[in-house]
C-alpha cells in the first residue's frame, strides 16, 4: 500500500494526512452496505411476517386468485394465502442455509485444519476422506435417500447438502494452515510449549476466520439454491414450507400455464435477492483477503477524498 501513488501526484498514498487514511479504512463498501441490507430486509421478514400472516395450509374457495385486499399476494390453486407461505417458507429456507452453513464450517474446520496441523498419517487419512466427498454428488445421493426414506425432513435435507459440500472448504483450509503452522509466532508457541488445542485455536484460528466466513456465506447460498433445486424436481424435504417447495407447487399446479405468476415469482425473486445479497458481502470479504482486490479501491476512495 505504501507505493501507491495517486493519479496525477507524486504522492505516496501514506503521505495522506492521518485523517484521511483513518476515514478511508473504515468507511464500508457499498457492496458490503447493499448486500447487507437485501440480506437483513429478507431475514426479518422471514422472522416477523410469520406472526402477521394466516395459516399457509389453509384451504379456501378462491383458487388461483390474482393479489387482492385479502390476499396480498393471491392465492395459489387450493386457495391457500401465497404472502403466507412465502412468509413461512422464507423461514425455512432460512433454516436450512444456516444449518447447512454451519455443518459445513464445522466440518471443513474439523477435516483442513486439525489434520493439516498434526500432519502425518492423520492428514493423509483426512486429505483422502476429502477427496472422496469432493467426487460423491449430492443429487444422486439425495435420490438414493428419498428412495429409502418417505418422510424428508428440513434437516435431513440439511443434513444431506453439508455432507456433500463440505470439502471443497477443507481443502482450502488445509493449504491454509500449511502455510500458517511453519509461521514464527507459531513455532514460537510451539517451543514454549503451548498445547496443540491451544496453538491451534489462539495462533492458527484467527487468521483463518476471513477465509471460513467467506466459505460459510457461500455455503449459505450453495443450501438455498441446493434446495430449491431438489425440491423442484421433487425430492425435496416433504411436509416442509420451503422458497423450493413453493416453486415446486406452482410447476405441479401449473401457474405459468395459467397465468399465475404471483404464486410462483415472489419466490423465485426472493431467492434471487437473498443469493445476491450475500454474493456481495462475499465479495467484500475477498477483499479483505486478497490485497490485489483491496488495493484498487483504497486509490479509489483516495481519488475522491483528495
Amino acid at each position: 500500500m505504501s507505493e501507491l501513488l495517486l493519479e496525477g501526484s507524486t504522492t505516496p498514498a501514506d503521505a495522506a494526512p492521518p485523517l484521511t487514511r483513518t476515514r478511508l479504512r473504515r468507511r464500508p463498501g457499498a457492496k458490503l452496505v447493499t448486500g447487507s441490507v437485501m440480506v437483513v430486509v429478507i431475514v426479518l421478514f422471514g422472522l416477523i411476517a410469520p406472526l402477521f400472516t394466516q395459516d399457509p395450509r389453509a384451504v379456501s374457495d378462491i383458487g388461483l386468485a390474482g393479489p387482492t385486499g385479502a390476499h396480498l399476494l393471491g392465492t395459489t390453486q387450493t386457495g391457500q394465502d401465497v404472502l403466507a407461505q412465502l412468509a413461512y417458507g422464507t423461514r425455512g429456507s432460512l433454516l436450512i442455509g444456516v444449518l447447512v452453513g454451519l455443518l459445513t464450517l464445522i466440518l471443513s474446520a474439523f477435516f483442513g485444519i486439525i489434520g493439516s496441523y498434526v500432519g502425518g498419517a492423520l492428514d493423509e487419512l483426512f486429505s483422502l476422506i476429502s477427496n472422496v466427498m469432493l467426487i460423491i454428488p449430492g443429487l444422486p445421493l439425495m435420490i438414493v435417500i428419498g428412495s429409502y426414506v418417505q418422510h424428508k425432513s428440513i434437516f435431513l435435507v440439511a443434513g444431506v447438502l453439508a455432507l456433500t459440500g463440505w470439502a471443497a472448504g477443507a481443502r482450502v483450509l488445509r493449504g491454509q494452515t500449511l502455510s500458517l503452522r511453519n509461521r514464527d509466532y507459531v513455532l514460537a508457541a510451539r517451543v514454549s510449549g503451548e498445547k496443540t488445542w491451544r496453538v491451534i485455536t489462539v495462533e492458527i484460528l484467527p487468521n483463518l476466520l476471513p477465509v471460513m466466513s467467506s466459505g460459510f456465506v457461500f455455503s449459505i447460498i450453495f443450501a438455498i439454491l441446493g434446495e430449491a433445486g431438489l425440491s423442484f424436481i421433487g425430492i425435496g424435504s416433504t411436509g416442509s414450507l420451503t422458497w423450493g417447495t413453493m416453486l415446486a407447487n406452482a410447476q405441479n399446479g401449473q401457474a405459468l400455464l395459467l397465468g399465475g405468476w404471483w404464486w410462483f415469482v415472489p419466490p423465485g425473486l426472493l431467492i434471487a435477492l437473498f443469493g445476491c445479497g450475500l454474493s456481495l458481502i462475499n465479495f467484500s470479504i475477498d477483499e479483505v483477503i486478497n490485497p490485489r482486490l483491496r488495493a484498487p479501491r483504497l486509490v479509489k476512495l483516495q481519488r475522491k477524498a483528495s
